[in-house]
């Protein structure tokens, strides 16, 4: 079973570049501009990371989202379903890199799932 670690963290941005320079220059972190995602990723350098996705009405900025590590994301979205929670987002792949799923706690708040490809 995963450790249940965080294992990405996305700050939504209405401008994805100029949010990865600001971070890189406030606390040095390594950052990578994926334009055709209209996407910036970052890493921390401790291995943790995550990505500046474009605002959106789905992702507004200020809503921070939160990826979990999950070794089997249909059974963690069946327990959270279960225990009262709403499933924003069912199991969706992300091309090359893994698995993801987002949710919404009893009490409002939205989490997400991830299992990555090599598992």
């Amino acid at each position: 079973m995963s450790k249940r670690n965080v294992v990405h963290v996305e700050i939504p941005a209405h401008n994805v570049e100029a949010a990865g320079e600001f971070y890189q220059s406030l606390f040095g972190w390594k950052i990578q501009n994926v334009p055709e995602m209209n996407y910036t990723m970052y890493e921390d350098g401790s291995g943790s990371g995550g990505g500046f996705p474009l605002a959106s009405e789905e992702n507004p900025a200020g809503q921070v989202l939160v990826y979990i590590a999950s070794d089997d994301i249909d059974e963690d979205l069946d327990k959270v379903k279960e225990l009262g929670g709403k499933i924003l987002r069912e199991k969706t792949e992300i091309p090359g890199m893994g698995w993801f799923g987002i949710f919404q706690d009893p009490t409002g708040n939205v989490l997400a799932l991830y299992t990555d490809l090599k598992k």
